[in-house]
């Protein structure tokens, strides 16, 4: 019998039409791969078995039948558990919302159905999004599946280690500062954040709503492809999607890199860096040399004052968005209170972990009467100096290319100072404040065996050259066949 799982999305969609395996059969492969792993990796916060099965079955009568809803019909993937599932708990890895069941379905999880994928469950993450590591989850950390002493990155961290760690063929992730191509790096893994509108956030629970987007993991590119084409596209109960028409990323993928200009930042490369990362995003560059790409240095100057906005900017959106949960209408509520005032705070005390308190405590300060003009209204003018960093460079350039973060995936529990785990997405963070599409892809591995990713940035809605440009490094590398050893 062929292998059912181990394979890019491209390559399962294969067997399915030749015959060689059903939908039905893969879905049973990988269930019973999370069965035996997922206890040590931690990656899935709920596993939906029965449905998964029942929407295997019926994309083996559609293939039975000639009749497929789409290339990626019968596709098993992962969704993290920020994206709103019908009739699914949808936690986002906090307590104040562990019983919670949407009675809805996000528009990208409407679309994934209507294209026929097989959801396996929901992958555990940060806290409401908030974090690098996926160690500040409610219920448990998600491990690295190349090293199980270390992080898989976050806050998309159980997404990114069920797609590394062959739990799933490809996932669905979220992206506000890096939370998608954070993990991506640290898991070995391709995550793509698209353009802020490029796909719906209807159903996406909110961090920060300036800056969210959903956006794809897989283990090549042209999965990646392949999802962001189901799930792009303008959607009217999203008021900050975009009507813009979307290409055939497949094909894109086709076109060369040869005469492309490609930027590298010089704020990219800074003192601290890991110096094996560094050297291999270099030889990355040289690759693309080699394919015919034009390399030239450019500058963003506020690179620097980037991270300060962000973290006035995302953590003020998060004390808007965070204050719906109060214990009334839906999540926890603390109980034996005497009065309305006592609930509000008991109930959100006791649901909310260290990282969520500690961010909406920042965002009221900073949009507090007094506050709002020196803290917020400033960090937004510097947002709006990042964007035109990138707006000058795109003058120059057809997309820049740096790396994902200064260091490998760390090891779980080294980083308990805030900052520090802050400055992990220093790299990530300025593509997020612009709206900007990056995503990241393996470029080499450590002497120890951690995976290093490569970035790629590009202009608004030009998701396209990026996917060529990664689809001409990848075919021209071996990095992503590398795959864990799982026992």
């Amino acid at each position: 019998m062929p292998r059912m799982t181990g394979l890019t999305i491209p390559e399962v969609a294969a067997r399915y039409r030749s015959g060689a395996a059903t939908p039905t059969q893969v879905v049973e492969a990988y269930l019973r791969r999370i069965e035996a792993l997922d206890p040590k990796l931690r990656a899935y916060v709920t596993v939906t078995r029965e449905s998964a099965l029942a929407r295997a079955e019926a994309a083996n009568r559609r293939l039975k039948a000639g009749t497929p809803a789409g290339p990626l019909d019968g596709i098993p993937l992962a969704i993290k558990d920020v994206i709103c599932t019908k009739g699914v708990r949808t936690t986002c890895s906090s307590k104040i919302l562990e019983t919670f069941v949407p009675p809805y379905d996000a528009s990208v999880i409407t679309r994934l159905t209507a294209a026929g994928v097989v959801m396996l469950g929901k992958t555990n993450m940060d806290e409401f999004a908030m974090g690098s590591s996926t160690e500040n989850s409610a219920f448990f950390p998600t491990r690295n599946p190349w090293d199980l002493t270390r992080v898989p990155g976050g806050s998309s961290g159980g997404s990114a280690a069920a797609v590394a760690a062959d739990l799933a063929a490809g996932g669905l992730g979220s992206d506000t500062g890096g939370s998608i191509r954070q993990p991506a790096a640290f898991c070995g893994t391709v995550g793509l954040k698209p353009t802020y509108g490029r796909v719906s956030r209807y159903g996406l629970v909110a961090f920060a709503s300036s800056l969210d987007q959903i956006g794809p993991f897989a283990r090549d590119v042209r999965g990646a492809a392949m999802l962001l084409q189901a799930i792009a596209g303008h959607d009217p109960l999203d008021s900050t999607s975009t009507d813009v028409p979307v290409p055939d990323y497949e094909a894109a993928l086709g076109q060369s890199v040869e005469g492309r200009r490609v930027g590298i930042p010089n704020e990219y490369f800074i003192e601290g860096m890991d110096p094996e990362v560094e050297q291999a995003v270099w030889v990355a560059i040289e690759v693309l040399k080699g394919l015919g790409a034009r390399i030239e240095k450019v500058s963003l100057p506020h690179t620097d004052y980037a991270l300060a906005a962000y973290y006035l900017i995302a953590p003020a959106e998060a004390s808007s968005n965070l204050a719906r949960y109060d214990g009334v209408k839906y999540g926890y509520r603390a109980p034996g209170n005497k009065d309305l005032i006592q609930m509000y705070g008991r109930t959100r005390a006791e649901g909310f972990g260290a990282e969520v308190k500690r961010r909406i405590m920042l965002g009221t300060y900073a949009l507090s009467a007094g506050y709002y003009e020196a803290y917020y209204g400033k960090a937004q003018r510097v947002r709006t100096l990042v964007r035109r960093d990138f707006q000058q460079a795109f003058e120059r350039v057809d997309l820049l290319a740096c790396p994902t973060a200064p260091t490998v995936a760390f090891k779980l529990a080294e980083k308990e100072d805030p900052l520090q785990m802050y400055l992990c997405d220093i790299f990530t963070i300025p593509v997020n404040l612009a709206g900007l599409p990056g995503l990241s892809l393996p470029c080499g591995f450590t002497q120890g065996g951690l995976p290093i990713g490569l970035q790629l940035i590009g202009k608004p809605f030009d998701e396209s050259t990026l996917l060529s440009a990664a689809y001409a490094y990848e075919r021209a590398t071996p990095w992503h066949r590398r795959v864990p050893e799982l026992a």
